[in-house]
């Protein structure tokens, strides 16, 4: 396993910031690090990255405990904090070989420095003073020196902030071919890019992780209730569809097509079926819709207290 989070708590005071967690990551996954603010998120982050003592329980990186072997971990981790605390009076090129130094890249620095600005896009800034570029340039510089020492682990928080759609699909792709063979595990709080790149989602609340699972389960699992959208080949009067014993609301979405809303969706798809049949009625197309991943994480944080 690239990470091993087993029983990790962290305490400020009397404050649980950090409630005995425990995951796994491997080598490939894209996991997506959700939650409230105030969650625990960044908190774990830190201690995965070794910017934080954990009050107990343990974190082993590609097999190395953080806090024996730290210096071992930050080896095969790169990281991209939220602030992404940056040197704006350096140049562009010069913080890479700031970060290259300190990585002791040695002859291979120049090379990789020059790979990496191509990766991120940053050709046309490398001349500049970091001070002096926007706000999502400073977040490719940020990527660029997570990247700079092709680390087996990235631990990104909020890649994204800050970027222009162009940008935010050029770093999504940029994530996703790393991520094929790296492991990456991402936070942010845009849903759509957790759902365009991440390969599983781990779910924090108050400290505690209340789910750990693919997309596509913790949308079946955490449904209260589905959705059928049914288009038939002729109109159909709101009167005749409460025949349907198993639709709890039917809303028209324009023409021929309904949306009907139900506890049971495999039970109504059937009674749909038969009452069409009954009744001779063309059904054109018939198509199951799940809770968005933003329904998902609304309805297991709701309840969600600020750390």
């Amino acid at each position: 396993m690239s990470i091993q989070v087993a029983s990790l708590t962290k305490l400020y005071d009397t404050q649980k910031a950090v409630d005995e967690i425990s995951f796994e990551l491997k080598q490939g996954e894209i996991v997506g690090f959700l939650g409230p603010n105030g969650a625990g998120k960044s908190t774990t982050m830190k201690i995965i990255t070794t910017y934080l003592p954990s009050t107990s329980g343990s974190v082993k990186v590609c097999g190395y405990d953080v806090q024996e072997q730290p210096m071992e971990v930050r080896r095969r981790i790169g990281y991209l904090p939220e602030a992404n605390p940056l040197y704006f009076e350096m140049y562009v090129r010069e913080y890479l070989e700031f970060t290259a130094g300190i990585h002791k890249l040695g002859a291979s620095a120049k090379k990789r420095i020059e790979e990496m600005i191509v990766l991120t896009g940053l050709s046309k800034e490398a001349h500049k003073k970091i001070g002096a570029l926007s706000k999502g340039y400073k977040q490719r510089v940020g990527l660029a020196q997570a990247m700079l020492h092709d680390p087996e682990v990235l631990i990104l928080d909020e890649p994204t902030s800050g970027l222009d759609p162009n940008q935010i699909i050029e770093i999504r792709d940029l994530i996703k071919s790393i991520g094929s063979k790296k492991t990456v595990l991402l936070s942010t709080h845009i849903m759509q890019e957790v759902q365009a790149m991440c390969n599983r989602v781990i779910i924090i609340n108050n400290g505690k992780i209340v789910a750990d699972d693919s997309i596509e389960r913790l949308q079946q699992a955490n449904a209260s209730q589905g959705t059928l959208v049914v288009t038939f080949e002729t109109e159909i009067d709101k009167v005749k569809l409460r025949e349907l014993t198993q639709v709890s609301n039917a809303e028209n979405l324009g023409g021929n097509k309904w949306k009907l809303v139900t506890k049971e969706p495999e039970a109504l798809r059937k009674e749909v079926m038969q009452w069409a049949l009954k009744n001779d009625i063309s059904i054109s197309s018939m198509q199951a819709q799940t809770e968005s991943l933003e329904d998902v994480f609304r309805a297991l944080t709701k309840n969600a207290d600020k750390q």
